[in-house]
């Protein structure tokens, strides 16, 4: 039991779990605050399974060459995508919030709870490129099921990277959306 919990301590608090700041080299300069922050791209966008799987996933070659094969297609900086999708080989993306191996997270069901996706990422469209913004530690995600309300907005802001959620706006989207309310809090959150 003990050196169970040693390597529960020393893996769920491992550097790369709750790096903050965390950004690895990735094989394309993708700019979140071009494609998210200018353009307006929703995540959903790129991240078809966000709402729908555990993961979000990252967008295949094909996603991001809807666009490239006519805007700027012949750019060295996209030479890896365009290199992929001539192969049909997927692009190595480095994964930038990657959870211990010892937690299950299912990525839908926060979402169509009303967690947005700036609780956990930041503001993704002010990134040029993407850090881990929270420690995603057992701890932070614990504290944010345990007092809920601050973190959840209306289900058409999940992409607002702008949008503030409150407390009080919160109970009333948990209420609406499964009955929640803070006396049944222990019933209701497994």
């Amino acid at each position: 039991m003990g050196a169970y919990v040693v390597l529960l301590v020393t893996f769920g608090a491992s550097p790369r779990n709750i790096a903050v700041g965390y950004m690895p080299e990735q094989p394309v300069p993708y700019s979140h605050r071009l494609h998210v922050g200018e353009l307006g791209l929703d995540c959903r966008y790129c991240h078809t399974n966000a709402e729908v799987g555990a993961k979000a996933g990252v967008p295949p070659t094909s996603t991001c060459m809807n666009c490239h094969t006519k805007v700027r297609p012949d750019s060295d900086k996209l030479a890896p995508l365009k290199e992929s999708y001539e192969k049909g080989t997927p692009m190595e993306w480095v994964k930038v919030h990657d959870l211990g191996d010892y937690a299950y997270f299912n990525h839908s069901a926060h979402v169509r709870r009303g967690v947005g996706c700036a609780t956990c990422h930041g503001r993704i469209d002010t990134m040029e490129e993407v850090f881990q913004d929270q420690p995603l530690s057992m701890g932070w995600c614990l504290d944010c099921h345990r007092n809920p309300e601050p973190n959840v907005r209306p289900l058409d802001k999940i992409t607002d990277m702008t949008y503030q959620p409150n407390a009080e706006e919160g109970r009333e989207v948990l209420r609406q959306l499964r009955g929640w309310t803070p006396e049944n809090r222990e019933r209701k959150i497994r």
